[in-house]
């Protein structure tokens, strides 16, 4: 009897070792290797490559004629933004995001969308049965005729179950309990995951069926599986919020067919997913009256204005080092703006706990939140509050120079929509905005000038 042989696979990056390895030398992360059969059997079986005489030869850049890739609507509007004006026929895109978060609802309501429109459309479930599916079903109200359900994770048996089915767009959830009989290793392997990956591209590519794969994620909140899986796909979409807070995001972070910029909102309740026409509205209804360290921030993300609440709590620390603490806002820019502004304002904060929040569980990582954290924290040190009908926007250098930003027009005229009466933009920005009339403008040109007009009234 042959012996059989093993290898052990990095789980991150899919680096290969005969023995096993507490850290990875490709990736430099511990406790990522898995041990997987090595079948012999496959490796002679695999298709070795042959020059065709017949196939295409290469072409001058100019003579390709240009296809517009054809797309469909996702029946969702939000998620439409962010794909780039709808699904293209053909593609794979991959949707990750941390577990019931709510991916499985929003493609659940996808498919739901989709088959109402007409189209044929196949849900494929490996962690589900088919039941349990119904049941989600029932509570978001999806019942269309041309929506088919699958309990399988064997591959073969779903490709065989295409053959003459056809359908114009495929649910996988997830890709991590797929797996073909070909590869003696686990499902949720590097293997696994990347021949799972490439079978359905292949199947979106030469079919034209436009598929949507569900990937899990680690604890950092990254993909799980190797790098690579990005790569392969089309389009890389992220569904990002907290658990217990019932605003959602989605955003790409690749995408092949439009934008990475775009974001989608939405809100969750006990019937699913809704759509946030107006996010901002909804994001500052809540805002206090008259506390210190709340401001109105006017933010761009994509080609969408959004006005967000900036929360900040400064307090005098009862330990050798003060606290900082950000939620929602990267936690080294805020260290270095606290640095900008006793240096260049002269606020003596290095004895105070400083702890920021972008209200509604929002993660934003836009410039423009620059000078809203430092107005923010000099309200809270100060203990006076900013009047609620002004909002900032303006990017902080480490001069204690306020920046221009881009979408000046819009994030004014957001603001002006929503009843604001002043907004404090850089002083770069005005000239192209100086005409605009319904709310006053105020340039400034570094963080004591805003912290002055804005605390003091000057």
């Amino acid at each position: 009897m042959a012996k059989i042989k093993t290898k052990y696979v990095c789980q991150s990056c899919g680096y290969e070792n005969p023995k096993w390895l507490g850290k990875c030398p490709e990736c430099m992360k511990w406790n990522t290797f898995v041990e997987e059969i090595e079948d012999k059997s496959s490796k002679n079986n695999r298709e070795t490559f042959i020059i065709d005489k017949t196939s295409q030869k290469p072409q001058s850049i100019n003579s390709i004629t240009i296809k517009h890739e054809e797309r469909f609507s996702s029946g969702i509007d939000e998620l439409n933004r962010v794909l780039g004006g709808g699904i293209v026929r053909g593609s794979l895109v991959l949707v990750g995001g941390d577990p019931g978060i709510g991916k499985s609802t929003l493609l659940l309501q996808v498919s739901e969308s989709v088959a109402q429109s007409g189209k044929k459309v196949l849900y494929i479930s490996g962690e589900e049965s088919e039941s349990q599916i119904k049941m989600r079903a029932e509570r978001l109200g999806v019942k269309s005729e041309n929506l088919y359900i699958m309990a399988e994770n064997n591959l073969s048996i779903i490709e065989l179950s295409l053959e003459g089915f056809n359908p114009d767009l495929i649910i996988v959830d997830s890709i991590q309990t797929v797996f073909t009989p070909d590869i003696s290793s686990a499902p949720g392997t590097v293997s696994q995951i990347k021949e799972g990956t490439s079978r359905f591209m292949k199947i979106s590519k030469k079919m034209g069926i436009s598929t949507f794969v569900v990937g899990h994620v680690t604890k950092e909140g990254s993909l799980a599986g190797p790098k690579i899986l990005e790569h392969m796909v089309d389009t890389v979409l992220y569904f990002e919020g907290e658990r217990y807070n019932t605003y959602r995001l989605i955003r790409a972070v690749k995408n092949r067919f439009g934008s990475t910029n775009e974001l989608g909102v939405f809100e969750m309740d006990e019937k699913g997913l809704k759509e946030l026409e107006n996010p901002s509205k909804a994001l500052i209804s809540e805002k206090p009256k008259d506390a210190s360290g709340s401001v109105i921030v006017s933010t761009v993300e994509g080609t969408r204005p959004m006005l967000l609440e900036l929360q900040a709590l400064v307090a005098p620390t009862s330990f050798g080092i003060p606290r900082r603490t950000a939620n929602g806002i990267d936690f080294n820019r805020v260290n270095l703006l606290l640095a900008v502004l006793e240096k260049r304002a002269g606020l003596q904060i290095q004895n105070q706990d400083v702890y920021l929040n972008i209200a509604g569980g929002i993660r934003i990582n836009e410039p423009s939140m620059d000078l809203g954290v430092i107005l923010a924290v000099a309200s809270g040190f100060r203990n006076i509050p900013i009047k609620e009908d002004i909002a900032v926007t303006g990017e902080v250098g480490l001069t204690g120079e306020i920046r221009g930003v881009s979408y000046i027009e819009k994030r004014i005229s957001e603001c002006r929509k929503l009843g604001f009466k002043r907004i404090i933009i850089p002083k770069s920005n005005y000239e192209a905005v100086k005409d605009i009339k319904g709310i006053e403008i105020w340039p400034v040109e570094n963080v004591r000038q805003a912290i002055n007009i804005v605390l003091r009234g000057e």
